[in-house]
């Protein structure tokens, strides 16, 4: 039996700002066609390196203020900066461009295929380097401004404007320094890494020619045409990786021995290579090597000078899987310390190694999850970091001494915190978001005293009607607190009766429930409100930033413990007495979609309506390594697929919905949606389908209105 247990005592009200002359949203304005409605922000805020000194640009205008005064200068306007373009006959810009400190006064940007430095100090600006207008994947060198490049397959390099093939593959199955390895899992978003010096390229090689092609279908030409895309699903033949290494000096390329590292049993065999991280002395690269199971993993250390495989560092093993999201972060001037980020003990805490392998100290720890590793400090005494250790819905600034392990907290505001740190860790730009504060900057010390506030946050939706939003808890039936958001209709009346949409995800690496703006929510959601219903969000087991148990409660076994989860918040609405529990309908894409679903056709009768986008029917349909990590293979997991497929329930489904898709997704590829409807037309069973054209696992631009206006529609016409 079901037990819902609740819990107010973290009960948080999001006050309802309105005016006289209250508006309400559209739904242009709820897919932020209306800049207007967007938190102010300092654009390009950040520090001058090595200085005190902080940026940001306005009013096309570059600002620089300071960190214990309040004074302004203007250091370089878009005239001045198109005045030096036009004079050394350059091209001109329309808005001031994105720039990137190189040192105190002297930044680089990029307008058109050309890198132009500019000078501020000496008035002066150049083109440093320059590429082809087919290059994709651009990774600059931090200081020397060397271009690493894919066209096509293949990976080059331009400096001072002058092109250098790596690679010369003619086989397109083989692709070099693509930043789709391993499908961008495992924290991997880039495919090239440039040495410390700048005159070394590590780099991914992919071999896909064993992969099965899947077909994708071009409707642009007078005859459709099929461009396949490489599809490696769960439990089929993925692809091999290696990592090369070029010189620029010598212009030869080693690769990692890899595959020599593994271990005898077949079954820890390396197949995925992730956090690739440099020694500071460029003697040595460093990779994080996992076996197809995901669930070993082995930290190698090899050789740069001629790709041997040195040693491994340290193991990790866990039942279910393993993770690891980031490289080594070595200490500031030091070659052989660093710090690794692990959920070895249930939550993500920072450890202190060496490089011969040794734990020098476990940094943090307790039931709580560092969220993300900030900085060091130019002692490298101090270490920066983010974490949930106040509330799971918070994300705060803290500092831990590397030498006694002491750890305080930085930012004294509760909220959702983003923070930039000078060199010498001396002082701190703190972006903060929370239920009510749009968006506030503040300048903080090391200690966080408030030195002075940028940007006041004000509410961009003062002149707008809103629901009044609460953020709460809920108990499982393993008494185990989950977090809510609940949305009341624009003029709530308690003595009617509303519907109730449920918008869910559900899946990892998710956390929709925060202590932000909207507490999370979006405009989206409000303007569904302000359309006359409850809307409701509940983050289950399986999802992100409360520890590993949490997350992994769903191993092998997807749609189940969600789903009950979900099911008390459904328990909890029926309660209340202002909810119409005829009138409860369900929202969500990608994973969302999978939970939509599958809520629908494990409750029948429940859910009057359903709308999904991109969902998983059957995770033998998935790719690899995401399908695998959490459901294992069809073979060794048979019944969990089973259990999993929606395609086994079509008989249950009752109510009306309505399934979206994307002709050209390749993250949930159609094949899900269209084995549905043909099992929907096999049991009778009544359902509506929308294709989105010319879009891959979503929809956006200008087209994201029409989707949201069809998903709208649907719940006025049937909820």
């Amino acid at each position: 039996m079901q037990k819902v247990v609740f819990s107010l005592v973290m009960l948080l009200l999001i006050p309802v700002l309105t005016t006289a002359q209250a508006r309400f949203l559209t739904v242009e304005d709820a897919t932020y066609m209306n800049p207007k409605l967007i938190a102010a922000n300092l654009s390009q805020l950040q520090w001058q390196p090595g200085t005190e000194q902080f940026v940001y640009v306005a009013s096309n205008c570059l600002v620089q203020g300071f960190a214990t005064k309040s004074l302004r200068d203007t250091l370089i306007r878009l005239a001045d900066l198109n005045f030096l373009l036009k004079y050394n006959k350059f091209d001109t810009l329309k808005r001031f461009p994105a720039i990137t400190f190189l040192t105190a006064g002297k930044f680089r940007f990029i307008n058109g295929t050309k890198l132009y430095v500019c000078d501020i100090r000496k008035n002066s600006i150049g083109v440093d380097n320059s590429w082809d207008d087919k290059a994709e994947n651009l990774d600059f060198s931090k200081e020397t401004n060397k271009l690493a490049f894919t066209k096509d397959n293949n990976l080059y390099i331009t400096f001072n404007g002058r092109e250098t093939a790596v690679t010369a593959e003619k086989n397109p199955d083989i692709e070099y320094g693509s930043n789709r390895v391993h499908r961008n899992e495992f924290g991997i978003d880039k495919g090239t890494f440039w040495s410390p010096d700048e005159n070394m390229l590590a780099f991914y090689r992919m071999d896909q020619s064993m992969v099965t092609d899947y077909p994708l279908v071009n409707i642009n030409t007078r005859i459709a045409t099929v461009e396949p895309t490489k599809y490696p699903m769960a439990g089929m033949t993925s692809h091999k990786v290696t990592v090369g290494i070029y010189s620029t000096a010598s212009g030869k390329t080693i690769y990692l021995q890899t595959d020599s590292s593994g271990s005898a049993d077949s079954s820890l065999k390396i197949e995925y290579l992730t956090n690739i991280t440099w020694s500071p002395d460029q003697k040595y690269i460093y990779i994080a090597t996992l076996n197809r199971d995901q669930n070993f993993m082995q930290l190698n250390q090899y050789s740069s000078r001629d790709g041997r495989y040195i040693k491994t560092l340290f193991k990790e093993q866990n039942e279910t899987y393993i993770e690891p999201m980031y490289g080594l972060r070595f200490l500031p001037k030091s070659s052989d310390k660093f710090i690794w980020e692990s959920r070895r003990d249930g939550y993500n805490h920072l450890y202190l190694y060496n490089t011969n392998g040794e734990l020098i100290q476990q940094l943090t720890s307790g039931k709580w999850e560092v969220s993300e590793f900030v900085s060091f400090d130019e002692s490298s005494s101090v270490a920066y970091f983010l974490c949930n250790k106040d509330n799971p819905l918070d994300q705060r600034l803290y500092k831990v001494d590397l030498k006694n392990g002491g750890i305080s907290p930085v930012t004294k505001v509760d909220g959702n915190h983003n923070a930039k740190i000078t060199n010498d860790g001396r002082y701190i730009l703190d972006t903060y978001t929370n239920t009510s504060v749009a968006r506030r900057i503040d300048v903080l010390d090391v200690n966080g005293k408030l030195l002075q506030t940028l940007l006041a946050g004000e509410n961009p939706l003062a002149d707008y009607k809103l629901g009044e939003t609460s953020l709460f808890t809920l108990k499982n039936d393993e008494n185990t607190d989950l977090y809510c958001r609940l949305i009341k209709p624009v003029d709530f009346d308690p003595e009617k009766k509303y519907p109730v949409i449920i918008y869910v995800y559900g899946g990892p690496h998710s956390q929709l429930v925060t202590n932000s703006w909207l507490g999370g929510a979006g405009l989206f959601l409000n303007y569904l409100a302000d359309q006359g219903y409850v809307v409701f969000t509940l983050d289950n087991r399986g999802t992100s930033n409360r520890g590993r148990s949490f997350e992994q409660a769903i191993f092998r076994n997807l749609g189940n413990k969600e789903v009950s989860d979900q099911m008390v918040g459904v328990k909890y609405l029926k309660s209340l007495p202002f909810v119409d529990s005829a009138r409860i309908g369900l929202n969500g894409w990608s994973y969302g979609g999978f939970m939509t679903i599958s809520m629908m056709l494990k409750n029948p009768g429940v859910f009057k309506v359903g709308v999904c986008g991109g969902p998983v029917i059957d995770w033998k349909y998935y790719e690899v390594m995401y399908g695998e990590r959490y459901m294992d293979t069809p073979e060794s997991n048979p019944k969990g697929y089973e259990d999993a497929c929606l395609l086994n329930s079509v008989k249950n489904l009752q109510g009306k919905l309505l399934i979206i898709h994307d002709d050209q997704d390749g993250t949930v590829v159609l094949q899900n949606s269209l084995t549905f409807l043909k099992k929907c037309v096999d049991e009778g069973k009544q359902v509506d389908f929308f294709l989105y054209p010319g879009h891959p696992h979503n929809v956006r631009g200008k087209d994201r209105v029409h989707l949201n206006q069809k998903m709208a529609l649907y719940f006025r016409d049937n909820l």
